[in-house]
């Protein structure tokens, strides 16, 4: 291997490296950030939207890590292929390519349960909103059924006032007409043992009845002669 090989192989190790420890950092979080979408649905309590956007942020950053160490043990790959290499570089570079693997193996473990975690969410918040628009629906029928019997009892409020004031209408007729039906028969009686006020009575009704017929035939002749002389 030249110095200028023996230099590249160097500094793609040393990238390696340097992507590998940034990747375990990055999945330690991640794996922390599934395990608290999982205390969450234990809790039935709904993730916050800040999770998710860390979701996808660390998402798309583990994403760019393992993409940039494909392409150090590739060109690690292809640099071995064009030299002398020893039974240690060749070691050296499998391992690498080992590491990517597993880290490739627990992103995508990590990501698909937290991805469960989401689509269950989802799934039950789904669920919530039906049962809240059926428990929406129940209560506004509830609310028209109280103000339809609120309606019926106004109503029986309002025919009971009605027949109360019926009854006691005809309770008042029917003590008026007591009352009369008492004068008259206390009349007919003065009259039976007074015979002088009974025939006094009469005459008083034949003098009005008279008196009203001469005022009749004045008016009517007066109004003859305005005729006759207009």
């Amino acid at each position: 291997m030249t110095f200028n090989s023996s230099s590249r192989w160097d500094d793609l190790r040393k990238h390696a490296r340097s992507y590998e420890n940034e990747l375990d950092t990055k999945l330690v979080a991640f794996s922390k950030l599934g395990n608290s979408f999982a205390q969450d649905m234990e809790r039935d309590s709904a993730p916050l939207l800040t999770g998710d956007n860390i979701f996808d942020t660390m998402s798309v950053e583990i994403e760019n890590i393992l993409s940039n160490l494909t392409s150090v043990n590739d060109e690690m790959a292809d640099l071995l292929g064009s030299v002398n290499t020893t039974a240690s570089m060749r070691h050296i570079c499998q391992r690498h390519r080992d590491i990517l693997q597993d880290y490739t193996q627990e992103y995508c473990k990590t990501k698909s349960n937290i991805q469960a975690f989401r689509d269950r969410e989802e799934l039950l918040g789904s669920v919530n909103q039906v049962s809240s628009f059926k428990n929406g629906l129940n209560n506004r029928k509830q609310d028209y059924f109280l103000k339809e019997n609120e309606n019926i009892m106004g109503a029986d409020g309002v025919t009971n006032d009605a027949i109360s004031i019926a009854i006691a209408t005809k309770e008042n007729l029917y003590s008026q007409r007591g009352a009369l039906a008492g004068i008259t028969n206390k009349m007919t009686i003065i009259s039976n043992k007074f015979p002088l006020i009974g025939s006094l009575m009469n005459k008083i009704n034949v003098r009005s009845r008279r008196d009203s017929i001469i005022i009749a035939g004045v008016i009517t002749g007066c109004l003859i002669a305005l005729f006759l002389l207009s």
